[in-house]
């Protein structure tokens, strides 16, 4: 983008108020930076309608439990304050970001009674993935890291910090001249890409990793759902990187990534088909609001 995210216009939802978008700021001893104390969501509104929004709205909730805090507002509040934002905002289709934190009262890895920000912010935001590139089929590399064990990490909250390796390993693909990365889990299982589930297809069959050390996405359900409504086949099991050599489709799946296709995995290659394009088409057609016909 042009324009610096901290200089967009509009207005962002801070602690129960709209308050303009370039005043928006947090101190620099803010816990959730240092600390990473902090969970977020990721939403898209399609025709002025937020997509799931009270299953992302409880998930924020409880992602801040897991991490040992209570998000201050019911989700009623924050449904409230999300439709509104997007309302104040004058747009349609957008990207919804609500995002909970500790505040700057205390410094020190205990900060107990900080306290609980949060904040909305809504932006344009078209596909996560090149348009041109994207039904052509992406191209991941293999990430260095690898999603941890989950005694060892909140994998089920969509945590600040649990995005730090993908980060890194997004920025090393994308220096090597790919989109993305595909991570493994701390067993070297095939698990997720660095914001996007992955699913694969193979005979008509359609195969994805059990998120027991990543987040189960709300896209992801959907996508299952959708498979399942069309007939399809959907196997949730273990996945071994070697297995990538048989699959003959390959698609990722997530709110900023909607389903995208995958053309390549390091050394394995795929061909997006008849299954990943009903799937595209299928998802779109599930995120547009569904309006009652006129009596």
């Amino acid at each position: 983008m042009s324009v610096p995210f901290d200089q967009l216009d509009g207005e962002i939802w801070f602690n129960g108020e709209f308050v303009p978008w370039k005043d928006a700021k947090i101190h620099v001893l803010t816990h959730g930076l240092h600390y990473a104390s902090s969970v977020f969501e990721g939403e898209r509104a399609y025709g002025g309608e937020i997509f799931k929004l009270r299953e992302h709205t409880e998930r924020l909730i409880e992602s801040g439990r897991i991490l040992g805090f209570k998000v201050p507002y019911g989700a009623d509040e924050i449904d409230d304050a999300c439709n509104e934002l997007l309302r104040r905002q004058g747009f349609t289709d957008a990207y919804v970001r609500p995002i909970a934190w500790r505040g700057s009262e205390m410094m020190g890895v205990s900060a107990q009674h900080n306290r609980i920000n949060v904040a909305i912010a809504i932006w344009q935001w078209p596909s996560y993935f090149d348009p041109e590139q994207r039904m052509k089929g992406i191209r991941l590399d293999l990430a260095e890291y690898r999603r941890p064990d989950p005694r060892t990490a909140p994998s089920k909250s969509k945590a600040s910090g649990l995005y730090m390796i993908c980060t890194i390993s997004k920025h090393a693909a994308e220096a090597k001249g790919y989109a993305d990365a595909l991570m493994l889990d701390w067993r070297g299982q095939v698990a997720e890409a660095t914001g996007a589930n992955v699913f694969f297809v193979k005979d008509g069959v359609i195969h994805t990793p059990t998120p027991d050390c990543f987040l189960d996405g709300i896209t992801r359900r959907t996508v299952i759902e959708l498979a399942r409504r069309r007939g399809f086949e959907v196997k949730v099991r273990a996945i071994m990187p070697e297995e990538m050599e048989g699959f003959e489709e390959c698609f990722l799946c997530g709110t900023a990534a909607e389903v995208t296709p995958v053309s390549e995995i390091g050394p394995y290659r795929f061909t997006p088909g008849e299954t990943t394009r009903r799937l595209v088409e299928d998802y779109m057609a599930e995120v547009q609001p569904k309006r009652m016909a006129a009596e």
